[in-house]
């Protein structure tokens, strides 16, 4: 079901009796896996540990907001550190993580928690945590864009393990879903699809919706990505069935890893909103199902997280993998990207014809 690594299912791996003791006291669900890659005659296993965190909000969104915001913090410094501990070199946190997902609700005084993403106090804990572990840390969060009429973004920065801001990526695809509509608060990215190239591969970060967009995927694999995370926030009546297969065929297609991840737990706010589900107003948008996991470009992956519990999923990439999927497969040596961008370029005009052959018969 969940696919062969060189040959067998992916294997566990150990973190140590004091990393499980101490998730289990703190209830947090803990994990970790190795994806291995052939040997090669002319290069060396090319292994990075990579790390995903999944949590809840830690106080009640009637909590004042700087409460709401420092119990978040508090829980992921807790699990960030025993990333750390477990030798994590490149860790991604959820979409939006520093905040409840209040999106739903299309109230406008949650944007107080937008922040800069240069100096924000959610970038300067994870530059913390990045100097104090060595760790890349990728840090998703509402952004405040104070140099364009204090615009709002969904933005990941990306931190170096120096503790540097390496830089950012904002999100391409709002989604408009009933009356879930993002574009309340921000509208789609103006970065393109920036591969970040870090002390342990080269990264990209595909938030939330994109995963829905293949040609998303693929602007990061051209980029030559060699993991693309997916920070989102999505809940069990809207997505699940796709969840398990969308990150998995970006792998397979685009010949990366990917680190998908998703925010755990049910968030009530104090006044109900509608859906354009036909329901009763309602005061929480769902379930947020967590199973955060990992999948590779040959078509394996990890057991997930937890539906209902925090969590830190480790797993160790062999990024060598990624090259000999290429050789094997030839999807770009194949591929007709010519054919692809004439197609688009008469997709886009508005005298657009669709290439139908119509039975004369009819």
């Amino acid at each position: 079901m969940y696919g062969w690594n060189c040959g067998k299912p992916v294997a566990a791996v150990s973190l140590g009796p004091e990393l499980a003791a101490s998730a289990a006291a703190a209830s947090y669900d803990l994990q970790a896996y190795r994806f291995q890659a052939a040997p090669e005659q002319l290069r060396p296993p090319r292994v990075v540990r990579v790390g995903l965190v999944q949590n809840s909000i830690h106080a009640p969104t009637t909590a004042p907001f700087v409460e709401q915001r420092q119990a978040i913090h508090d829980r992921v410094r807790q699990i960030v550190d025993a990333a750390g501990a477990a030798g994590v070199q490149v860790l991604c946190l959820q979409e939006a993580w520093h905040m409840p997902f209040a999106f739903c609700t299309r109230e406008k005084q949650w944007t107080e928690f937008a922040e800069s993403a240069e100096a924000g106090p959610s970038t300067r804990l994870c530059r913390e945590l990045a100097r104090k572990h060595g760790m890349v840390i990728v840090n998703p969060i509402l952004e405040r864009d104070e140099a364009h009429g204090d615009t709002i973004w969904n933005t990941a920065v990306v931190v170096g393990n120096n503790g540097n801001v390496i830089g950012k990526h904002r999100k391409n695809h709002i989604p408009r879903v009933g009356d879930f509509n993002e574009s309340t608060y921000y509208m789609e990215g103006n970065t393109g699809h920036p591969v970040f190239e870090t002390a342990f591969g080269k990264i990209g970060v595909n938030i939330c919706y994109g995963r829905h967009h293949p040609m998303n995927w693929q602007g990061f694999g051209l980029n030559g990505a060699e993991v693309v995370f997916n920070p989102s926030a999505t809940v069990g009546e809207l997505s699940e069935p796709m969840w398990p297969v969308e990150a998995r065929n970006a792998a397979i297609a685009n010949s990366y890893y990917v680190g998908a991840i998703n925010r755990v737990g049910t968030e009530t706010f104090p006044n109900a909103f509608t859906s354009g589900d036909g329901k009763p107003a309602h005061k929480d948008f769902g379930h947020f199902y967590g199973s955060s996991y990992f999948a590779a470009p040959d078509a394996s992956r990890t057991p997930s997280l937890a539906r209902n519990k925090d969590g830190l999923l480790v797993a160790d990439l062999d990024l060598n993998l990624c090259q000999q999927i290429r050789d094997k497969w030839g999807f770009r040596m194949t591929a007709r990207y010519d054919m692809y961008a004439e197609q688009l370029g008469r997709y886009v005009r508005h005298d657009f014809q669709p290439q139908v052959i119509k039975d004369p018969s009819l």
